[in-house]
C-alpha cells in the first residue's frame, strides 16, 4: 500500500496547542543499531555522530527517498529532477550559507531543539523521546547515524 505523507498528518487538539502525529511515511532504523548520544553546544551538534563521515551522494538520496528524509515532503531543495516540494517548511536552497554544519546537524537530528512547537520529526531523536508511534517504530530513530551524517553532508552542499 502506497502511503502518501500529508494523508497522514493526524492531528490533534489539546489545549490551545496542535500537535502533529505521524508526519511522514518513514521506515525506522534498524532497532539492533547502538544508539549513539550526542551533546549540544549553543544550538548545534559540532561533533559527527559516532565520529562518522557522511557521503554527500547518499545524502542526497536519502532526502528524496520518501521512506527516508522525505525532505522533500516540507522543503523546497535544489532537485529538479523531483516534481514535488513542499512548502510546509522553509526552503533549503542556499542552507550551508546560513547555518554552519553543527546546526544543520541539530536540525536534522531533532529540530525540536530549537523549535518546540515544530511538526519535523526528530530523526534521530532517543527512541525514549517518541509517544504515540506505530509498533514498528518502538525504540528506532527514523535515521541511522550514518544516514544524518550523509543528509548533513549534502545540506553542506546548498550554498
Amino acid at each position: 500500500m502506497r502511503l502518501y505523507p500529508l494523508q497522514h498528518i493526524l492531528w490533534r487538539l489539546a489545549g490551545h496547542t496542535l500537535l502533529a502525529i505521524g508526519v511522514c511515511t518513514m521506515t525506522a532504523a534498524y532497532a539492533d543499531e547502538p544508539y549513539l548520544t550526542w551533546r549540544m553546544e549553543n544550538f548545534a551538534i559540532n561533533t559527527p555522530l559516532g565520529g562518522l563521515k557522511g557521503n554527500a551522494q547518499r545524502g542526497r538520496q536519502i532526502v528524496i527517498d520518501s521512506h527516508k528524509g522525505s525532505c522533500l515532503t516540507c522543503h523546497v531543495m535544489p532537485i529538479e529532477e523531483e516534481e514535488f516540494h513542499g512548502d510546509i517548511g522553509p526552503s533549503l536552497i542556499g542552507v550551508a550559507s546560513r547555518l554552519t554544519e553543527g546546526e544543520l546537524r541539530l536540525r536534522v537530528v531533532d529540530e525540536k531543539q530549537i523549535n518546540p512547537e515544530t511538526i519535523m520529526p526528530g530523526y534521530y531523536r532517543h527512541p525514549k523521546h517518541f509517544t504515540l508511534v506505530s509498533y514498528e517504530y518502538e525504540g528506532k530513530t527514523f535515521l541511522t547515524a550514518q544516514e544524518i551524517e550523509d543528509v548533513v553532508a549534502y545540506l553542506l552542499t546548498l550554498k
